[in-house]
């Protein structure tokens, strides 16, 4: 099992990245969650088997579409044990 927590820059909110992220991860098997930041960013947590987590970290490098990302930070943090995806308001 793996975490890994993720910052997205660029043009990622307003362009359903938080909804194709939970998408991706649910269809991955992967637990974990999605969030717009204040200044702009959005940032993940994925949880799960090791190809799972590499291959959402990769998908975060272009996201859906509409997004432009101009960036991405990864995190390797110890797994929580996290059960299901959310997108997370706050």
């Amino acid at each position: 099992m793996l975490r890994r927590r993720v910052l997205v820059g660029g043009r990622v909110q307003g362009v359903f990245f938080r909804a194709e992220c939970r998408r991706e991860a649910q269809s991955s098997g992967l637990a974990g969650w999605v969030r717009n930041r204040a200044d702009g960013t959005v940032e993940a947590v994925f949880e799960g088997p090791a190809a799972q987590v590499e291959g959402m970290v990769a998908w975060a490098g272009h996201g859906p579409s509409m997004a432009v990302v101009r960036s991405v930070e990864v995190f390797e943090e110890e797994p929580e044990g996290l059960v299901g995806f959310e997108v997370r308001y706050e």
